[in-house]
């Protein structure tokens, strides 16, 4: 079966971009280090300084879902709440 990568849009409002980018980097290093993440890697509108990109690559849908369900994640949403305009998240196979 293929990898599953993962594409998330998260747009921060703008009086808490900051917060918001300081809250997905502390996401980094626990991602990365658990099971069936191949990787993790946080990107930044350079004309849109609110808008935040993941690209992710998990050996399987269900270590994805695992890290959905990770407790740091949760800290993130309660970090978060209310400082994020739009997320939106896309589950997609390579073909090429």
């Amino acid at each position: 079966m293929p990898n599953l990568t993962i594409v998330a849009h998260i747009h921060a409002k703008p009086d808490r971009t900051e917060h918001v980018c300081a809250e997905l980097e502390k996401l980094i290093p626990v991602t990365r280090s658990e099971d069936g993440c191949i990787q993790y890697d946080l990107h930044q509108d350079r004309d849109d300084p609110n808008h935040f990109m993941f690209y992710e690559t998990w050996v399987s849908r269900k270590q994805w879902q695992t890290h959905m369900n990770a407790p740091h994640l949760a800290a993130y949403l309660e970090a978060t709440e209310g400082a994020v305009a739009e997320f939106t998240l896309y589950e997609m196979t390579a073909i090429a």
